[in-house]
This record gives C-alpha cells, sequence and structure tokens, in this order.
C-alpha cells in the first residue's frame, strides 16, 4: 500500500495549482475573484532573481493535463515569447502549488506550462507598457491560447485585473548573464559589460503612478550610486506613468555592479532603454 502512496502522491502535487483549475472539487470556491476588500498591492516588490535548483516536484517532462501531453524545457535561459496572460486569485489562495510551495495571491509568481520550477521571468504588457518580474512556481495556464498566469498582484501591478487578460511579452532571467543579454537585444556586443559598454546609455529603474514617490527614488537613487537620476512622465491614456531613469551612465561602474546593487535595493527590474 504505501508504494502506492508515494507515486499517487507526486501525481497529486504535480497537478495541484493552476493544474487543478479544471478539478475545482478541492477549492472552496466555484468561481476565481480577488479579494473581498479593496487592497493596494502596488508597492508590493518584484520577486528577485536568484539561482535556485530545480524543484523536486513539479518538473517531470513530459506530464498530460487533460490528454495532452507537455514537455518541460531543461532550462529557462534564453526563453522570450508573446502571448496572453491571464491571472488567478482567491480560488487558489492557500492552496498547493505544481512544485509543493503554498500559492500566495498577494506576492510576485505566476505559473507556466513549461519553464522550469523555480524560474524568474520579467512579464511586460504590451499595452502599456508596465512590468513586474516574478518567480514562476507553478503549472498552468492549460487553455490553449494562454501563455503565462500570473498570480493577484503581478496582474494588479500589470494593471490587467479589469480587463482579466493583457497581450505580454515574457523573457527569462538568469541570475548573472540577463545583463548581457539585454545588451545583445539591443544591438550591441554582447563581449562584456565592462564600463564602455554603458557609458551615456539609460537604466530605467521603475514605473510609477506618483510623481512624489518617483522623484523621491531618483534622489536616493543619485545619492548612493553617484550617478545621474531623473524622472520622465508619460501621459497613458486618461493618467500619467512616471519612469525613473538612471543615467546618461558615466561609466564608472559596470553595468553587472549597477544591476546588482539596484536589486538589493527592490529593483530587480531595472533595464537599459534607448531614449530618443
Amino acid at each position: 500500500m504505501k508504494r502506492l502512496l508515494l507515486p499517487l502522491l507526486g501525481l497529486v502535487v504535480l497537478l495541484s495549482g493552476c493544474a487543478s483549475k479544471e478539478n475545482s472539487g478541492r477549492y472552496s470556491l466555484k468561481q476565481d475573484r480577488g479579494p473581498d476588500r479593496a487592497v493596494d498591492l502596488s508597492q508590493v516588490p518584484d520577486a528577485v532573481p536568484r539561482h535556485e535548483p530545480h524543484s523536486r516536484w513539479g518538473n517531470k517532462s513530459p506530464y498530460k493535463v487533460l490528454g495532452k501531453r507537455y514537455y518541460v524545457l531543461p532550462s529557462a535561459d534564453g526563453y522570450r515569447e508573446r502571448g496572453i496572460a491571464s491571472w488567478y486569485g482567491k480560488k487558489f489562495h492557500g492552496h498547493t502549488t505544481s512544485n509543493g510551495e503554498v500559492y500566495d495571491m498577494y506576492q510576485m509568481s505566476a505559473a507556466h506550462k513549461s519553464l522550469p520550477l523555480p524560474s524568474f521571468v520579467r512579464v511586460t504588457n504590451l499595452d502599456n507598457n508596465r512590468q513586474v518580474v516574478v518567480r514562476v512556481n507553478d503549472r498552468g495556464p492549460f487553455h490553449d491560447r494562454r501563455l503565462i498566469d500570473l498570480s493577484y498582484a503581478a496582474a494588479y501591478r500589470l494593471g490587467m485585473l479589469q480587463t482579466g487578460t493583457a497581450r505580454v511579452e515574457v523573457e527569462a532571467i538568469t541570475p548573472g548573464q540577463n545583463d548581457i543579454r539585454m545588451l545583445a537585444s539591443q544591438g550591441r556586443s554582447a563581449v562584456s559589460s565592462d564600463r564602455a559598454a554603458i557609458t551615456g546609455r539609460t537604466l530605467q529603474v521603475a514605473a510609477l503612478s506618483s510623481a512624489v514617490n518617483a522623484n523621491g527614488l531618483a534622489e536616493r537613487l543619485q545619492s548612493l550610486l553617484q550617478e545621474p537620476a531623473r524622472v520622465v512622465g508619460v501621459e497613458r491614456g486618461d493618467r500619467m506613468l512616471y519612469r525613473v531613469h538612471l543615467g546618461p551612465l558615466t561609466g564608472q561602474h559596470t553595468l553587472n555592479w549597477l544591476l546588482q546593487q539596484l536589486s538589493q535595493a527592490g529593483y530587480p527590474g531595472a533595464h537599459l532603454v534607448d531614449l530618443p
């Protein structure tokens, strides 16, 4: 009897989280929704990319859900894809994810069908250019037209709660390597991330809805990193978004060092931008 219990337990863990959306019997809510009361999640920090071993659960390849076979990638390195994002919330809050952790809809996490668990990805809402960094620790969404399922907090930060879905770009973040990939993706030589390669470039650190908070962040960054910082206001529909830029960079620091300092300060989503 014990021999049968172990494989059954593995199967339950593998198909929990998003994979169990088709089997709502184990959840107390029939329909998914957000929290009962309004919650301000605008300051929830991005997930901080770090090296982690693959989870014991949730990485079996191939695996089957609803009669369809899925394959898990051996590595997230180099992954970049566009598609439709959805979100999941209270119905699954507190239940087990595919890799055996507990789903918290107020944390920056996500579900993906093929990325190894855990993985870190940057998700960009292509309709408003908002970005978040999330930790992938679940499987799903098992819908033919969906690419990624985001936590309630991540969807809040991306501004997609009202529509339910959004067009996004998902790019894997490999700690220690993504700084070089960013240079390469913007037409620069990726031979190194030395000072000369970034002199005169600009890093976008954050995009905030408050001008006061944006200006405060710019002042702190300039003092901390001894690099020029400024705030650029951009109209998004009927509201303003305030982008915090670090630069033009003086070249006194390497890109890797700057990204590391920003990540430790709570801004792991910082990235190089080309300004007109």
